[in-house]
């Protein structure tokens, strides 16, 4: 679980998230992007806590688009814990490829691949293609549950690079040391987290699901507090 602590004059009160993903790569990212954010928007962040993984239930993701299926786990990770529950799906669209792998990035090279079996199909398809036309976009899909599993909240963020002709950098998870931004010269995995949080089609998904984090909270005040 995530803990967010929002204070106000009338009183302290605590929401709890779940981040509903599996993945500590996500987990890692999602928490530094709330905790970089939700200070800015008057919630305290520093009693963000790890959640545990393997508590959260198989989602079957069977939507045609990531907005489907962020709304499809964030829907049952909610309904399964009973909290509030982030949840997001991620896209990554390679133009020489006709957008794929698309709706299947997290399953490129098959149902049970793992990210260097996707990275490594990836860069067989893209074997012949030179680095000017291997362009390519990552979207990111976030969808916010309340705790009965209604869905809240959604955002999307995208972000514009190419794919470079080998791994790069040790930061990161998934398809990072081949995403190349092209003004930095960089990909995901070289270029940190910091910089990631401000640049990435997550971190740009994030930057408008918290105004909706705070507008949330605002229409739920906590209750006033005693003395």
């Amino acid at each position: 679980m995530r803990v967010m602590q929002h204070t106000t004059h009338s009183g302290t009160r605590t929401l709890r998230l779940m981040l509903g993903t599996t993945n500590r790569g996500k987990i890692a990212e999602l928490v530094a992007l709330l905790a970089a954010r939700l200070p800015q928007a008057g919630i305290c962040g520093e009693r963000l806590e790890s959640p545990v993984p393997e508590d959260l239930p198989e989602v079957e993701e069977t939507g045609a688009t990531v907005a489907e299926n962020a709304a499809i786990k964030a829907t049952a990770y909610a309904r399964a814990s009973g909290e509030w529950t982030l949840a997001d799906d991620t896209a990554l669209a390679v133009d020489a490829l006709g957008g794929a792998p698309g709706i299947h990035t997290a399953r490129y090279a098959g149902p049970n691949a793992s990210p260097t079996d996707n990275r490594r199909r990836l860069l067989a398809e893209l074997a012949d293609f030179p680095l000017d036309r291997r362009g390519a976009h990552f979207t990111c899909h976030l969808a916010l549950a309340d705790p009965t599993g209604v869905i809240r909240a959604t955002s999307e963020g995208r972000c514009q690079g190419r794919i470079c002709t080998a791994p790069a950098g040790d930061e990161g998870f998934g398809y990072d040391p081949l995403f190349e931004i092209i003004e930095f010269r960089r990909t995901f995995a070289e270029l940190g987290l910091a910089t990631r949080g401000v640049l990435s089609h997550r971190a740009r998904a994030m930057e408008k699901m918290v105004p909706q984090i705070v507008q949330l909270l605002a229409l739920d005040p906590p209750a006033k507090t005693e003395g």
